[in-house]
């Protein structure tokens, strides 16, 4: 994972830099002349830069019996570029005040910049940026140490019953997919420094980048910086896409014992990719079902009621192929099947009948309301650009966002849970069973 280096100016930005409950957000888009796609959105309030690259370079894209190469490719890119070791990449960013970040889904991985647009510290910032994305070393000594880092790591988490849950749940929601493949000690010690070189080459590729830009400059300024990063990237080949997630056909029950005195639960199916147009229903729906804490269905019924257990929520997460739905607790394991048979019956009467006017009102006046402080700062603006580029999203989406969850009725979110909702196809899986409980 890129390391944070914070630094003073880092605190400014948790103020509101733009008053966007009313405005538009005009994103402009582009494509430089080696092909990666630019998406900008210019911010004067404060001298700051936000630069994000997103490459479809997730977990999903490893090659078969490679799994974890993604994940340590991405964590060792900005340790060492060109005439740079990790050393002098963070000290260099350090002394200018820069911040250089990024993350991996199993979609997506990332690399991010924020650096004061003073001339010479924005100078400095991107000097070291365009090293990191254009010549990355991967020096033997530091995979093998990454390696084992990772390894270490992947086998302290696997002690852990919540590790276990969700490590059993996505295979069992994705057989035979890349969304279902999970990382183990052996699969990750089975790679080569080469593996990493050769996947960064196809992977972070100019073809292949969503160039996402947030800050104080101009259009003009944008381009150039565009085209700037975009040429320190090898210009590649398009990749395929990944393929289409499975259809469930019947449900499917997962026990693991474990010692541990809580259940771990997960409960879900495959459900919707980015750009579904049933996205609002859904997440309007949710909001009521077990997205909205304490006023959700499912923490009345079975924390506030009954005692079950301490937290439990749903959602929807959205990928490049149907993404999951999902109901996730932790009980004890004495009262784990009266807990999953209740959270059942609650998703089955929510099927059957949808939110009452009251809970509707509610959720949309909470999802209405809150979005704001989805754009209160250049970097969740950029969060939110981001993800737009890479899902290619339609340019207006947060300016319509609101009128989209106000236009949202009841029928619409009983059809849209319906269409993608199927009880009978419901995975099951609980991390330590009761005693006398058998494995499946």
């Amino acid at each position: 994972m890129l390391k944070k280096i914070f630094t003073g100016f880092a605190a400014a930005t948790l103020f509101c830099i733009l008053s966007v409950a009313h405005a538009d957000i005009a994103i402009e888009h582009w494509q430089t002349k080696t092909g990666a796609r630019v998406y900008f959105v210019p911010v004067r309030a404060l001298p700051i830069l936000d630069v994000h690259l997103g490459f479809a370079a997730g977990s999903a894209f490893n090659p078969a019996g490679k799994a974890g190469l993604s994940a340590l490719t991405h964590r060792l890119i900005d340790l060492g570029a060109g005439d740079l070791d990790e050393v002098d990449i963070s000290n260099r960013l350090a002394d200018v005040g820069a911040v250089l970040g990024g993350g991996a889904s199993s979609d997506s991985a990332s690399l991010s910049l924020r650096t004061l647009t003073t001339p010479e510290k924005q100078a400095a910032a991107l000097e070291v940026f365009v090293k990191v994305l254009g010549q990355p070393r991967f020096a033997a000594d530091v995979f093998a140490r990454e390696q084992a880092r990772s390894i270490a790591n992947l086998k302290e988490a696997l002690t852990r019953p919540d590790t276990i849950a969700g490590r059993a749940f996505w295979p069992a929601l994705y057989p035979d997919h890349p969304y279902g493949v999970v990382t183990t000690p052996e699969s990750l010690a089975a790679l080569t420094v080469e593996d990493a070189r050769q996947f960064w080459r196809a992977h972070y590729t100019a073809i292949n980048a969503t160039i996402s830009i947030v800050g104080d400059l101009d259009r003009n300024a944008a381009e150039a910086l565009a085209e700037r990063l975009a040429a320190a990237l090898p210009e590649g080949n398009a990749l395929p896409t990944l393929p289409a997630a499975p259809v469930v056909s019947e449900g499917k029950v997962v026990r693991v014992p474990h010692p541990a005195s809580q259940a771990h639960i997960h409960l879900g199916l495959p459900t919707i990719a980015r750009g579904d147009p049933d996205f609002f229903p859904l997440l309007v729906g949710n909001y009521t079902l077990g997205g909205g804490g304490f006023v959700s269905r499912l923490m009345e019924e079975i924390r506030e009621k009954r005692g079950y257990a301490y937290s439990v929520y749903s959602g929807f997460s959205p990928m490049k192929q149907s993404g999951p739905f999902s109901i996730n607790l932790q009980t004890k394991k004495e009262q784990a099947d009266e807990a999953v048979t209740l959270a059942k019956k609650i998703l089955a009467d929510f099927l059957r009948e949808g939110p009452q006017p009251d809970e509707l009102a509610a959720a949309k006046a909470y999802l209405i309301g809150s979005f704001p402080l989805n754009l209160d700062s250049n970097g969740k603006m950029l969060a939110q650009v981001a993800n737009i580029g890479f899902y290619g999203l339609p340019l207006d989406y947060l300016t319509q966002y609101q009128e989209r969850i106000r236009a949202v009725t009841s029928a619409d979110i009983q059809a849209a849970f319906n269409r993608h909702v199927q009880m009978d196809k419901l995975v099951e899986v609980m991390v330590g069973v009761a005693s006398g409980t058998p494995a499946q």
